[in-house]
């Protein structure tokens, strides 16, 4: 590992290597992507359920996720690399009034910014999803263009693009200490030694706020716990399933191989690292998948795994330079969002370091927003 380096990104999942992709092919100068595992993704990329989607609540969200969605269309043509973005669609399922009326809301903004998004009536939904319970549903949203991929794929396709364009990868490389002269970044200490350089770009997700205590600033991201389900093979399951959201619930499943990907955010979850699975959340998951998809009954579980959301309090995205420290740029907080919108954040951050305009207004997503109050939640989180 050389001593020193134009931009020095920590954390090797998803949102690091596509800053990296997207960085080396601006020709942007010598980087280095420090990853403390033995592998790239080891995180939360590697525990994520795959959903890709623009149905949000805000602009800035929307309009990140559609640049994202654009961007999966054509990885193939940018990278050089294979990843299937499989566009079956998100249906998020509406019962009472106040859904319909908050999801109407947000289905008009949506249409407004150009997303390809509809409303459902409920003798409209099982040509998409005819597996599910239509019990207690007024109506439905989906857009064909949301879909799914393989976080793996995608990010092997960076990783190799990357490395390509000359961007150097160190693994078991863990960041120990961050120093800084006259406001402005020096050297980033690492298990490995020390690199100097003037920007460093953190997209840690979930450890984030762990960096910003190495300088002395506030980066409030919560690492909380997520868990999901996969079951065997079921024969009711379509390849044109697809991702389906019960608002009311929390529950979210979408084909998996040939079953059923099932997972739920349990609110009451304390932050923390903790990753281990606690077998009362998968059974609540159950219970609720077993009210909408009743077929279930009979389904066996294949495997379970737990992750982390990096949770901030707005449910947005931390993108841009650090105002306290010069030279410390911020790529983090997606909450629960990461892989979908990593492509857009990885852009966008490149198009920001290099001067040029953003092709999505983040202004909303400064890391200062929250020391100002200017504060807009993001209510579609699941």
């Amino acid at each position: 590992m050389r001593g020193n380096a134009d931009f020095v990104i920590i954390g090797g999942g998803i949102v690091g290597l596509s800053v990296a992709f997207y960085l080396a092919r601006e020709k942007a100068g010598d980087i280095i992507v420090l990853e403390k595992e033995p592998f790239l993704g080891s995180g939360s990329t590697s525990k994520a359920a795959g959903g890709i989607r623009a149905q949000f609540s805000t602009k800035a969200n929307i309009e990140l996720s559609m640049l994202s969605e654009k961007l999966f269309e054509q990885f193939e043509e940018d990278t050089g690399s294979k990843a299937l973005f499989d566009q079956v669609g998100y249906m998020f399922l509406l019962q009472s009034d106040e859904e319909v009326a908050e999801y109407t809301r947000q289905f008009e903004l949506q249409k407004s910014l150009g997303l390809d998004v509809q409303m459902l009536k409920p003798d409209e939904i099982p040509q998409f999803a005819p597996h599910i319970s239509l019990d207690g549903i007024q109506y439905a949203t989906f857009c064909p263009r949301d879909g799914l991929g393989d976080p793996h794929e995608f990010l092997s396709g960076y990783e190799h693009a990357a490395r390509r364009m000359g961007v150097e990868i160190a693994f078991e490389t863990e960041v120990t200490g961050i120093e800084t002269t006259k406001g402005s970044i020096k050297v980033v200490k690492t298990s490995k030694g020390d690199i100097e350089t003037p920007i460093i770009i953190n997209c840690t997700g979930p450890q984030s706020k762990l960096i910003g205590q190495m300088y002395g600033v506030n980066i409030p991201v919560e690492p909380i716990k997520r868990q999901i389900v996969t079951t065997g093979e079921l024969d009711f399951v379509k390849p044109f399933s697809p991702m389906v959201v019960d608002v009311k619930s929390g529950l979210y499943f979408h084909k998996e191989s040939k079953g059923i990907l099932l997972g739920w955010a349990d609110k009451s979850v304390k932050p923390s690292f903790d990753i281990s699975i606690d077998p009362d959340y998968t059974d609540a998951i159950l219970e609720k998948a077993l009210d909408r998809i009743p077929q279930l009954e009979q389904a066996e579980i294949a495997n379970q795994w737990a992750g982390l959301y990096e949770t901030t309090p707005d449910h947005h995205a931390i993108i841009g330079w650090d105002s306290k420290v010069k030279g410390i740029f911020h790529c983090a907080g997606f909450s629960g969002h990461g892989f979908m919108q990593a492509p857009a954040a990885g852009m966008i951050s490149t198009e920001i370091i290099t001067g040029k305009k953003p092709s999505v207004d983040i202004t909303p997503l400064s890391l200062d927003r929250f020391a100002v109050g200017a504060i807009v939640h993001e209510t579609n989180v699941i």
